[in-house]
């Protein structure tokens, strides 16, 4: 089980503010911070004023880009909340966050159509067993009789909803509630605290029929309490709060809440459930295993590079102390200075004498160490205690700078962004000679050449990437070339006869020879070869010349002006004269997709796949995902560049997939001629 019953509760807390885009996480983290005395007056989105999503990215966008922090204290406890992006586009911020926080704040709308998207976040939080609360937020704007939308959400969560409280309305408007816990009414204010009335007549029955919902849930798992229901016997209210605590511990339970954090209502509430019944670190190390030993231990949530202070690690203290000049190790040993230590309340920072368990800080400059790893002052490798996943990329753009001076500083600039968010990806491509930028979407591009720009002055500039298309042959060909040259002194002679013919697809390239009574002499055969293998890197139609098989068969030299040069010089000549009679056929990419959508979805999903020249091979429920459906499909790797944009408008953003290359297939007609013609274009 979890806490004790009755424990005091010890440290500072961390609690993660999640939940599907436009949620209203951040304006819930201001009207919290408003609400404890922390900033003097609540701001809000429009008036782009807030603590959280202050940085020129999320400003431009208006949306959040990255996670926020704010520490506050209520009723004399100390709390750090973490506010993470709700779109999936920036959702690995919220992964390395999760490890390190006591619970989470789920924040989502009554709203039937995202209820997918909030099954991603409690599927999160299912994995890491993360005690959570729902706040349905907007309860001033919705229309939907709440037990509908429990019945909704239900299927989204492997936990049990268990709601709280019952919405007070008039004239469709919610304008309080009833704790049903507490078993009292109240009646909102804006900005204020909600003033106690006593329960309306008309509410009494929904009340007693709520609360006894309620108290079934919490028999579940507590056999007392279960007696006392059946005996008809009222169990005492500190009861009933102790198994809410306990049981929220557990994950065997979750406590749904309301309000609407742009107008201020049902904060206190929320406040208060937080204090009574939220884990500390000490339930947060003991769900995670961590057995600290005296020695000081911390979760990496975040890395930041700031324009001016550099290097700054968001992390989680779960146990001991930090001050300025503590050395941590990481998983591999490897050991940092903490040059600093920090609070941080959105982008400001203030710094500290030091932190202990239970506090939320940033460490300065702590070289080695990333984003997600569990570090310890103990020497040697530190066992890590939550593998952060990292998401795969879906959406690739060519990167050049816009000033060449910038070139060596575009590799590093990207070196930092995918330290503050692992999530992007830098592949260089030496075939093609172009590094593309892989992340989460477009807007998760756009975003990170943006930071680019603002923090480390280098401006950038996306374009589609190249598909790396090949070429082979389907007729067999023998050509004899010589190749020949005088210009005074030595001249230059080599004289080759080669076989071309196609291989099976993947086969590569095979070099033979069948050369006898020594016309070439050996010491030639590798000069030949690579005469050949440079031909190959751009065939007749343009690209690398892949699945051939070329055997030497005949040829002649002179005992004076042969050289590996001129057999080198005429492999080259015999193939370019030759290739081109060979049939040749354009090949491009195929990969193999499998994309994981609602079931509603999979009919759009297949009409998709088809539009984009793939072929469909199946679908099956997605494994421990009731509600979806994996559908695999084999795609032209030119084909997938927008397809995570069309996927997320079919499914209200709640698609996604992975890919990997599978075979190469051959491109005829008009499409191969395009590619051909366009290649041609950039070349010229």
């Amino acid at each position: 089980m979890g806490q004790s019953k009755g424990r005091e509760r010890k440290g500072s807390r961390c609690i993660a503010l999640v939940g599907p885009f436009s949620s209203g996480k951040t304006s819930l983290l201001e009207a919290i911070l408003a609400r404890t005395g922390a900033i003097g007056r609540q701001g809000t989105v429009k008036e782009g004023n807030m603590v959280g999503d202050a940085s020129p990215e999320a400003r431009n966008h208006g949306m959040s880009v990255e996670l926020n922090t704010a520490t506050t204290e209520f009723l004399g406890d100390k709390y750090t909340f973490v506010d993470c992006p709700g779109s999936v586009e920036f959702s690995q911020e919220s992964k390395a966050v999760l490890a390190g926080c006591d619970a989470a704040i789920v924040v989502c709308e009554p709203d039937k159509d995202k209820v997918h998207a909030l099954q991603m976040t409690l599927k999160q939080l299912d994995e890491l067993s993360m005690p959570r609360f729902i706040f349905v937020n907007k309860i001033d704007k919705n229309e939907t009789p709440i037990r509908d939308v429990l019945e909704f959400m239900q299927p989204a969560s492997a936990v049990p909803l268990v709601l709280r409280q019952v919405p007070i309305w008039k004239d469709g408007i919610a304008v309080g509630f009833i704790d049903l816990a507490l078993e009292r009414a109240y009646v909102y204010h804006e900005g204020e605290a909600s003033e106690l009335i006593t329960i309306p007549g008309e509410l009494e029955e929904r009340e007693k029929d709520a609360r006894y919902e309620m108290m079934e849930k919490l028999a579940d798992f507590d056999d007392e309490l279960l007696e006392q229901l059946l005996d008809d016997m009222e169990p005492p209210k500190d009861k009933v709060f102790d198994d809410l605590a306990q049981e929220l511990a557990d994950d065997l339970i979750t406590p749904v809440f309301l309000g609407s954090a742009e107008s201020s209502n049902g904060i206190l509430r929320l406040l208060k459930a937080l204090r009574h019944e939220a884990p500390d670190v000490e339930d947060t190390c003991k769900r995670l295993g961590l057995e600290a030993d005296g020695e000081t231990v911390a979760q990496v949530m975040k890395t930041l590079y700031t324009p001016h202070g550099g290097k700054l690690s968001l992390v989680r203290v779960l146990a001991g102390d930090v001050k300025e000049g503590t050395v941590f190790y990481g998983p591999k040993g490897d050991d940092a200075r903490a040059a600093g230590v920090f609070q941080m309340q959105g982008v400001e920072t203030e710094k500290l004498d030091g932190a202990t368990a239970g506090d939320t800080v940033a460490l300065g400059r702590m070289d080695g160490i990333n984003t997600g790893e569990t570090i310890s002052t103990a020497k040697g490798e530190t066992e890590q205690l939550v593998p952060v996943e990292v998401m795969e990329a879906v959406f690739g753009k060519a990167l050049k700078v816009a000033d060449r001076k910038d070139e060596v500083k575009l590799t590093s600039s990207v070196a930092k962004l995918t330290e503050e968010d692992p999530s992007l990806r830098l592949d260089h491509d030496a075939d093609l000679h172009e590094m593309v930028l892989w992340g989460q979407g477009e807007m998760h591009l756009r975003v990170a050449l943006e930071k680019m720009a603002n923090k480390f002055g280098v401006e950038a500039i996306a374009s589609p990437r190249h598909i790396p298309y090949k070429e082979s042959i389907r007729k067999p060909k023998t050509l004899r070339r010589r190749y020949k040259k005088q210009s005074g002194g030595h001249g230059q002679y080599g004289d080759v006869e080669l076989e071309i013919k196609p291989m099976p697809r993947g086969s590569g390239f095979t070099f033979t020879d069948t050369i006898s009574g020594g016309v070439v002499p050996k010491q030639y055969f590798a000069a030949v070869e690579t005469g050949i293998k440079e031909y190959m890197q751009k065939g007749p139609l343009g690209f690398q010349v892949i699945d051939i098989a070329v055997n030497l068969s005949d040829g002649g030299y002179h005992t004076v002006d042969s050289s590996e040069m001129a057999f080198k010089s005429a492999a080259r000549l015999a193939m370019s004269e030759c290739m081109p009679d060979c049939s040749p056929v354009l090949l491009e990419p195929i990969v193999a997709v499998d994309i994981h959508v609602p079931s509603e979805a999979t009919p759009r999903v297949n009409q998709i796949v088809s539009g984009h020249r793939g072929q469909l091979l199946g679908f099956n429920v997605r494994d421990g995902w009731p509600g979806w459906d994996t559908v695999q499909a084999h795609l032209p790797e030119a084909e997938i560049g927008n397809l995570i944009i069309e996927l997320r408008s079919a499914t209200a953003g709640t698609g996604s997939f992975t890919f990997k290359f599978d075979h190469l297939a051959e491109l005829t007609g008009k499409l191969a001629e395009d590619v051909i013609k366009a290649h041609q274009q950039e070349e010229e």
